[in-house]
């Protein structure tokens, strides 16, 4: 065995425990630590994992970042958000608004952008109702996973799938394929959830309560920032329905949307240096631990002995959701899209890729990048966290349920 595949299973397991006697790790170091390893063991070139770790994504991060931070910073993002809970009576109408608020959201602004914008968000609704955090991190992981999977720019993989897999209307293909069991899923999430977290389900008092604007000069940029977000996501999205062969890049997206931040901010400097750094880095070395395990040659290897069946939905649901757990589920769809175009295996099953490696992220923490920023941010700003076995404690079951679902939508769409 490598000692790429010794790493990455060394990780695996210490972000699982994290806790080593008084001491707890945070998941950044440990994945940092895999990478200084697999560097100094030679399993890849500095020049490699450099080459490995993809700038549009640190790029896009490092924007999206700055924008949540001034929102946070300013005051807007708990005004805003406080407007949309108000009134909302009992812990169950909560839930409920944040699958599906949250999901929709991602749906339009990808899955990432949410994450980042929505973790400070749980962790007030947390404080005001004195709410158990777990249960409202773990909504807003799977609202944001959930959702994203309906829209083919809900994430880097449907994009991928979008662009890549030929598909004529993908913005109405995804709906009309995706829509309708994801709802399903959304609905059984908040089941679920009620399920195991049941003595926190109980009526809210201080619902109608409505929080002040801190910095009125930088609430105007962080919404010029908004807008400028969301004027390109449309434009984006009206240029793909028009056909028009005008296309720009996510990452600028949130270039612009920075912005004015940067540029016209007096705090730009302290935004800066308070945004979530530890995430960044966890990308990074992710990138090049990810990089040296697909070098050792092992996962396409097992891909060859398992004979995997990528000729029907099922297969591709099981398998997108497992691989997904070990290369990530966009290097993952990369791999597979180009066997599933070439065999020509249909609408159905590039959908079930596209949900299948997007619901990859119920499953487990490393399923998905945006549970990490989620759960990176609640431990920056609190003292908040998810640990590995309570997030699999839900998803693993809900996956499970998840799949069926999807499979069950995927096997009506091919009667008809």
């Amino acid at each position: 065995m490598s000692i790429s595949i010794i790493v990455i299973i060394a990780v695996f397991v210490a972000i699982a425990i994290r806790q080593f006697g008084r001491v707890r790790l945070p998941i950044w170091l440990i994945m940092l630590t895999g990478a200084v390893i697999v560097l100094l063991t030679g399993q890849i070139s500095p020049r490699d994992a450099i080459k490995a770790i993809n700038f549009d994504v640190m790029i896009f991060l490092f924007g999206m970042f700055i924008s949540g931070r001034a929102l946070e910073e300013s005051g807007y993002l708990e005004y805003l958000s406080s407007r949309f809970f108000r009134g909302t009576k009992s812990v169950d109408s909560l839930i409920l608004k944040i699958i599906f608020g949250f999901g929709l959201t991602s749906a339009i602004l990808m899955n990432d952008t949410v994450a980042i914008i929505g973790t400070p968000i749980i962790i007030y609704l947390s404080k005001r109702h004195e709410i158990d955090s777990r249960l409202l991190l773990l909504a807003l992981a799977y609202a944001i996973t959930l959702g994203s999977v309906i829209s083919p720019i809900g994430n880097p993989q449907n994009l991928l799938i979008a662009l890549g897999g030929g598909i004529n209307n993908p913005f109405i293909m995804f709906l009309l394929y995706l829509l309708l069991p994801t709802a399903v899923n959304m609905i059984l999430a908040w089941l679920l959830l009620k399920y195991y977290y049941r003595e926190q389900f109980h009526e809210l008092s201080n619902t109608e309560s409505t929080e002040s604007i801190k910095d009125p000069e930088l609430t105007k940029l962080s919404r010029l920032a908004l807008a400028l977000m969301l004027a390109m996501i449309a434009a984006k999205i009206l240029f793909s329905l028009s056909g028009a062969r005008i296309d720009f890049k996510l990452t600028y997206i949130a270039i612009l949307a920075a912005a004015p931040i940067v540029l016209l901010s007096p705090k730009r400097f302290e935004i800066i240096k308070a945004i979530d750094w530890s995430t960044l880095i966890f990308f990074a070395a992710m990138f090049v631990v990810m990089a040296a395990v697909w070098d050792s040659g092992y996962i396409q290897l097992f891909l060859l002995e398992q004979s995997v069946d990528l000729n029907s939905s099922i297969g591709i649901l099981l398998f997108s959701v497992l691989a997904s757990q070990i290369i990530s589920n966009v290097p993952l769809v990369a791999l597979i899209l180009p066997i599933l175009v070439q065999r020509q295996t249909g609408l159905v099953n590039l959908m079930a890729l596209a949900s299948g490696s997007t619901i990859a992220g119920n499953f487990l923490i490393l399923g998905a990048a945006s549970n990490v920023i989620i759960i990176q941010n609640a431990e920056n700003r609190s003292n908040h966290t998810l640990t590995f076995m309570e997030f699999a404690r839900v998803g693993i079951p809900l996956t499970a349920i998840n799949i069926l679902v999807y499979w069950a939508a995927f096997k009506i769409a091919t009667i008809f």
